[in-house]
């Protein structure tokens, strides 16, 4: 009951916070000099015809009437339509999304099953060459570009060695729609080639996008695990003779991974920022790469579109933190 009533809470908060976070991303929107009228109607455009087509496209109002009437849009489900795809936004966002999911699921697989292991391994072998050759290793995951790192995979392995593919979701035609996820549809359909061919093409961008939330969740797993060794219920189970194996992953461990799962739910926003960059890299047909496109050509209505988006996918991950806090430590849902 206790963490039903915080999940009520939880997102009873989400509604204000996704309305002010579309209000300050909307004024910044109108704060910037590009004019997308202007751009709409071309280099050769007189001032009358760029004066028409802010008119046309309710430019002319003031802002607050242009907020209030996205507010009216957005709630009934309408996000807008493109300027240049000329599609309602929630058609582009809903094409694209599949791509950013599988990306950002699979980049959070490898950052959880590589980085929690690894952080304990540094706890037990603390100040050991291993704890050492983990802690640069992490240092480089929170101090390399992401871009950079990605210019060198590509070069690396995609054009050196030519293991995995340059660019691009598949090679080929792609799996039959079901899902819309390529690993899951290729695995529907029964063709390992296929299946192949899509894991091949999600492995650079995935490594890419985990590597610096592989060596924060490596660092804050390490911490927790030495702050609860030396807690007194680890000796007494020392003591009692229990295997020292047994202490760490059952016990130790359970009680090391608030901030660690705090932070994972957090990394979610470092991966969402990074899939620009590292959709446009791989030319990643993803909500990221749409983003990029969309500020660069100043297409209000797409960047909305991904505001909400992104908003509603912070709601949703802290939404399960907090879960993940309750079920970890059951004081946190009565917090």
């Amino acid at each position: 009951m206790r963490i039903a009533a915080l999940v009520i809470k939880r997102l009873a908060w989400l509604v204000p916070t996704l309305a002010g976070l579309v209000a300050v991303v909307f004024f910044i929107s109108r704060v910037i000099p590009a004019d997308p009228a202007a751009l709409l109607a071309g280099e050769t455009a007189s001032r009358a015809q760029i004066e028409l087509m802010r008119q046309k496209l309710g430019l002319d109002r003031p802002v607050i009437v242009q907020l209030a009437d996205y507010y009216r849009a957005l709630l009934s489900g309408d996000l807008g339509t493109s300027l240049f795809t000329t599609r309602p936004v929630w058609d582009d966002l809903s094409t694209r999304l599949p791509a950013t999911i599988e990306l950002t699921v699979a980049a959070m697989i490898i950052t959880v099953v590589l980085g929690i292991p690894l952080g304990v391994l540094a706890a037990l072998y603390r100040n050991s060459w291993i704890d050492h050759l983990l802690r640069v290793l992490t240092v480089a995951g929170l101090a390399v570009a992401s871009f950079w790192l990605a210019l060198l995979l590509q070069l690396f392995f995609a054009m050196d060695l030519r293991w995995f593919p340059l660019q691009a979701r598949i090679t080929g035609f792609p799996p039959p729609p079901i899902t819309g996820f390529y690993v899951i549809d290729a695995i529907a359909e029964g063709n390992l080639a296929r299946l192949g061919n899509v894991l091949s093409h999600l492995t650079l961008p995935a490594l890419t996008l985990a590597f610096p939330a592989l060596a924060t969740v490596v660092r804050f797993t390490r911490a927790g695990v030495l702050e609860t060794l030396q807690r007194s219920f680890v000796t007494y189970q020392r003591a009692m003779g229990i295997p020292a194996g047994l202490i760490v992953w059952k016990y130790v461990l359970r009680n090391s991974l608030l901030s660690t799962v705090t932070q994972i739910g957090l990394l979610f926003a470092i991966l969402l920022a990074g899939a620009v960059v590292i959709e446009t890299v791989f030319q990643w047909p993803g909500i990221g790469a749409y983003a990029f496109e969309a500020i660069l050509q100043s297409d209000y209505a797409a960047v909305m579109g991904f505001t909400v988006y992104a908003g509603i996918v912070f709601g949703i991950v802290n939404l399960m933190v907090d879960v993940g806090h309750a079920v970890l430590d059951p004081r946190e849902a009565a917090a």
